[in-house]
């Protein structure tokens, strides 16, 4: 347990510097793998892109072999982006199928969960699946299946959105005038000297952190969803996620998916699309279990009806959810 307090320690410290190299994406601490056999020595995991031999990189682009006394392991995850993707109309709908707000793709419905104060029974999801990444207004319409699914809100609305946490950018798109100006001003030169290269305008936020991409629905008819999760059954209790702890998920398009904790206590950088960049820290990083859809999908122990996490990122090669009691905590919301 030192050991591991040690790297979270060292991970702290240092991953604001790791985080600016290009090739990097995301900190945590796992087991260090040599040469593709896993050890039992705790290290600091940095996550990138893509692996690159030493000479394909500049010095200052290099991750360190060590962090004080705590060596570095370089995991490939590639691009991390929030999962969301363009299957049937479930009725009693359980979690694990397909849903959203009216004016995305699909992800999936995480499960049902019970309002600490009221008692109410909830639709669980991704914010980027039911309040449209920050752009929906409380009582938009939820369908199911999701829009790319052949869901309609005339026929096929189960819920409307109650509530969510709002999704912090470090980079968006700016909505500064002057520096619009700035921009235009630059890009007429830049056409009338022939050159190619053009400015835009970001709005940058590096303080801003996030813990949860969640968001709450009320169900419109009660009895319209089922406390169960297909392929797995209805949770039965919250577990803190382990390194190696086997998990499994059920989503809208992978389906019933396993696999095993790669790395906690992790700070990554996730794509939303449309210059918008959002980083999250104190996340799970699971094996390759999901792809786009699978988002909103509950991730549970491998062995019992537990819940982990809240699954909302991924690539080919992870998957990125969120603690689940965090997840509970943020929402006010119970599983009984």
């Amino acid at each position: 347990m030192t050991r591991l307090n040690n790297a979270k320690e060292a991970k702290t410290l240092h991953q604001s510097t790791l985080l600016t190299k290009p090739n990097v994406v995301g900190v945590g601490v796992g087991f260090k793998d040599i040469r593709g056999d896993k050890t039992d020595e705790v290290c600091v995991k940095v996550l990138v892109k893509r692996k690159l031999s030493p000479e394909a990189l500049l010095s200052e682009e290099l991750v360190p072999q060590a962090l004080d006394d705590i060596r570095t392991d370089v995991i490939q995850v590639g691009d991390l982006r929030a999962l969301q993707a363009p299957t049937g109309h479930w009725r009693p709908a359980p979690g694990g199928v397909s849903i959203g707000h009216y004016g995305i793709t699909a992800g999936t419905l995480g499960c049902v969960v019970r309002d600490k104060d009221t008692g109410e029974r909830l639709i669980l999801s991704n914010n980027h699946v039911m309040a449209n990444s920050n752009d929906a207004d409380i009582g938009d319409a939820i369908l199911q299946p999701g829009p790319t699914d052949g869901g309609k809100v005339s026929t096929d609305t189960i819920a409307t959105l109650l509530r969510f946490i709002p999704i912090q950018y470090t980079t968006s798109p700016g909505t500064c005038d002057y520096a619009s100006i700035f921009a235009s001003l630059g890009n007429l030169i830049a056409v009338i000297l022939g050159s190619s290269h053009r400015l835009n305008v970001s709005s940058i936020s590096p303080l801003a952190i996030n813990k949860v991409d969640a968001a709450l629905a009320r169900p419109n008819i009660d009895s319209e969803v089922l406390d169960e999760i297909l392929n797995i059954g209805e949770i039965s209790g919250v577990l803190d996620a382990e390194l190696g702890m086997p998990v499994r998920k059920s989503g809208r398009t992978t389906g019933f998916t396993t696999d095993q904790v790669q790395v906690l206590d992790t700070t990554v950088n996730v794509s939303y699309g449309a210059g918008r960049t959002a980083t999250f820290e104190e996340q799970i990083v699971a094996g390759p279990m999901s792809q786009g859809g699978d988002s909103g999908s509950l991730v549970v122990h491998g062995n019992s009806r537990d819940a982990v996490g809240l699954l909302f990122a991924g690539s080919e090669q992870s998957t990125i959810l969120s603690p689940i009691q965090t997840v509970l905590d943020s929402l006010n919301v119970t599983f009984s």
